[in-house]
């Protein structure tokens, strides 16, 4: 789009962006920001990462690199990708590509110094938009400005072929329809669900990785929605049906009012039934510790007392379990739970056997007693944890000796 140029952000005044953009001859056109860095600035949106393209191959990148000083680590040598390691933080730079062969998981690339060519393969318009480094000029090959303002979400060329190439691109599809997009392009969503048993050849990782992103988007409830009427989730995530959209879209009401931000697990847990939340963890690959959070939020005990749970489970699991429960006053709990910080319990079973009490299982049981008191009491003071203490000791004594 003639005249258009990258509106001013933040991260243009990074420390070493300068330099690096006259190391790869960024006044001449030989290298571009791209991708995600000018879609978000374009719509007013931090940009989390920068990617750059360039018309260099990667030996020439390296030098250049090195010449100016730059710390370079090839991260991805034989895709022709490049770490410049600047002051600021990192930054890509990707030599100009173009597919030579795709199985729909993989791609081998051939360098290319041809940017509309590099531009052809990727995913979407709005993610195929370059900016000159230095004056921030954009070059648009397939209308993606137009899309972008449209908040239309559209593969470049054939979506077929696009989705063939590589079939993760089904997910992002939704992903990005979510986060950017009003309305699906029809074209786009018909070869999406033409094509959803491809999903089946995907890692269960790069699956896991593109849901989690999804379910904390903008419209992450419609597009969930969405995406379950049109059978996309069936050759992965048969589990999800409409009932979990529907406690879904409950959730994400309860986050909005209580002002706690969407959380990818914790909407897991209300997509999936309770039942098959360990095997969907485990089929996902998720990491240990983000199964035991599923396991905890889906349990739906012990929320009488939100600080008392809080204590015992986390305040995160706390209020996972509170925003999922079927009381509809308990999310009114979560607000109490926000800022409160987690008090230490002021005695220890050292202390217990100093006071006469034996080394072993009988200091562990006495402890637990009187902690599960002063959590019953709210946390009283040490004073109070003292009486508790004193209390136990005479009724030991009172037990020994009858």
């Amino acid at each position: 789009m003639d005249g258009l140029t990258l509106p001013a952000a933040d991260w243009q005044d990074r420390p070493g962006l300068a330099a690096l953009a006259d190391a790869l001859g960024g006044d001449r056109g030989e290298a571009r920001f791209v991708g995600g860095v000018v879609r978000d600035t374009l719509l007013g949106i931090t940009a989390a990462d920068l990617d750059v393209a360039t018309a260099h191959d990667p030996q020439t990148v390296l030098a250049r690199l090195k010449a100016a000083g730059i710390r370079a680590v090839p991260t991805g040598l034989q895709h022709g990708t490049i770490t410049a390691v600047l002051e600021s933080g990192p930054v890509e730079v990707t030599t100009l590509r173009r597919d030579v062969a795709t199985d729909g998981r993989h791609a081998t690339v051939a360098f290319t110094d041809d940017w509309r060519e590099d531009a052809a393969r990727r995913d979407f318009t709005m993610n195929a938009l370059y900016a000159d480094m230095l004056t921030g000029r954009i070059t648009d090959y397939f209308g993606g400005v137009a899309d972008l303002r449209a908040g239309r979400v559209r593969f470049i060329g054939d979506p077929l072929r696009r989705i063939a190439e590589d079939h993760l691109r089904i997910l992002r599809f939704f992903r990005f329809l979510a986060r950017f997009g009003d309305t699906p392009d029809p074209e786009g969503l018909a070869a999406c669900v033409a094509r959803a048993n491809d999903l089946m050849a995907l890692s269960r990782e790069r699956v896991a990785d593109e849901l989690l992103k999804l379910l904390v988007a903008r419209s992450a409830v419609e597009v969930v929605g969405l995406m379950q009427a049109q059978g996309i989730f069936v050759p992965v995530l048969p589990e999800i049906d409409s009932a979990g959209v529907a406690w879904l879209a409950r959730l994400a009401a309860r986050e909005q009012a209580c002002g706690v931000p969407p959380d990818a697990i914790r909407r897991l847990v209300a997509l999936i039934p309770a039942d098959a939340l360990e095997s969907v963890g485990a089929r996902l690959k998720l990491s240990n510790v983000q199964r035991k959070r599923l396991a905890l939020a889906a349990t739906a005990e012990g929320i009488s007392s939100p600080r008392a749970l809080a204590y015992r489970i986390g305040t995160e699991g706390a209020i996972d379990r509170l925003l999922l429960s079927d009381d509809p006053e308990a999310a009114g709990a979560v607000a109490d739970l926000l800022d409160w910080v987690r008090p230490q319990f002021p005695l220890t079973g050292g202390a217990l056997v100093a006071r006469g009490i034996g080394k072993g299982p009988d200091v562990a049981r006495a402890l637990r007693r009187i902690e599960d008191q002063w959590i019953a009491e709210g946390f009283p003071d040490a004073a109070r944890v003292e009486a508790l203490t004193v209390a136990e000791l005479d009724q030991r004594l009172r037990s020994s000796s009858s």
